[in-house]
């Protein structure tokens, strides 16, 4: 089995869209393990604040197939395909890390490159993994998110209801 860490996040709507997500999510690939949530500022452009959680899972499937689900995930929660990068997101599903996975796979790099540039991708990832190394710096998440300089990068813990 693998583990597999996904950054999740929406600023339409996000309570209703992340509870679709973890639901979907948990039927799919079955217990999940969830940071809190955070709310923060749109990165990229000018929009609503976004809710972003991380969640860990194992799973036996491959990455392609991962990948596939989180996207049929995305279009349940009314993320229309080909949707801009820099724009508001009813439901954002990121893979940071499947396992110790590196290089280009199913269309992405993993780990995933700005996992250690975005405080609300790593300090969610340090709640719920704090001594998993990262593949390629061969640090902890903790110590990454220890050095991060968050002050700059304010992230407010919001309950999801």
């Amino acid at each position: 089995m693998i583990d597999v860490y996904v950054a999740a996040g929406s600023n339409v709507e996000p309570q209703r869209h992340l509870r679709t997500a973890l639901s979907e999510m948990a039927e799919r690939f079955g217990p999940l393990r969830c940071s809190a949530a955070y709310r923060n500022q749109a990165v990229g452009f000018e929009g609503d604040d976004f809710i972003n959680l991380v969640v860990g899972f194992t799973t036996d499937e491959s990455v392609a197939d991962v990948r596939a689900a989180l996207q049929q995930i995305e279009s349940l929660c009314e993320r229309p395909p080909q949707s801009p990068r820099w724009a508001a997101r009813t439901m954002d599903l990121d893979v940071l890390l499947y396992g110790e996975l590196v290089g280009e796979h199913a269309g992405m790099t993993l780990p995933r490159p700005d996992l250690v540039r975005r405080a609300y991708m790593l300090k969610p990832l340090a709640d719920i993994a704090p001594q998993l190394l990262h593949p390629t710096l061969g640090q902890s998440i903790q110590t990454l998110w220890q050095n991060f300089g968050a002050d700059h990068h304010p992230l407010i813990a919001v309950p999801l209801e």
